[in-house]
């Protein structure tokens, strides 16, 4: 078993192709209102997960939700695939103007792996091209060292189903103590 020590208050940004299993994780190990998914966002907006004509107005809601959880210092889970740099930099801009850790948890699964869950999946089963795209820019991402110099504090590589299903988090606060998972806090001022 694989224990992350995680700062909390802290920005968590999982980052993985469509299918790797970012929102079974994020539902495992984080309470319901501290999640930001990009996929309920646009349910909210447009009725439908998958439509992608919704993301622009969807991010807009989650970016102007984590400035207001970042202002109250609440741990905030960011559940979308955060493939690319630019997809990030709102996230670790945020993050960085409030001086609030980030820490990024990478599904970095075997391509099989992956596009086996995203073709099972019992909700949306996203393009395998578009699958296959997402994880070549995971491996990128991973092999040049972005997620460092973007910033994040911690970076955390699940490479295998079993990573994702051992990996526990034990919160701490500011001055190294325990604190409770779910509950809303604010900042140690």
């Amino acid at each position: 078993m694989s224990t992350l020590v995680l700062p909390d208050p802290s920005v968590v940004v999982l980052v993985g192709a469509a299918g790797s299993g970012k929102t079974t994780l994020a539902a495992r190990l984080f309470a319901p209102d501290e999640i930001l998914s990009s996929d309920a966002l646009r349910a909210t907006v447009s009725g439908d997960e998958a439509d992608q004509r919704a993301s622009a107005v969807a991010f807009r809601i989650l970016h102007r939700t984590l400035e207001n959880r970042l202002t109250r210092g609440e741990l905030t889970v960011i559940d979308a695939t955060n493939t690319k740099p630019e997809h990030r930099r709102p996230l670790t801009t945020r993050a960085r103007a409030t001086a609030t850790p980030l820490v990024a948890i990478v599904l970095d699964l075997p391509p099989p792996t992956v596009q086996s869950q995203n073709a099972t999946r019992t909700t949306r089963i996203v393009d395998p091209t578009v699958v296959q795209r997402h994880q070549e820019a995971v491996r990128h991402t991973i092999d040049a060292g972005q997620l460092t110099a973007e910033g994040f504090d911690h970076v955390v590589l699940l490479r295998t189903s079993a990573d994702l299903a051992n990996l526990r988090i034990e919160r701490r606060d500011g001055r190294g103590r325990r604190v409770a998972p779910g509950a809303a806090r604010r900042r140690e001022r």
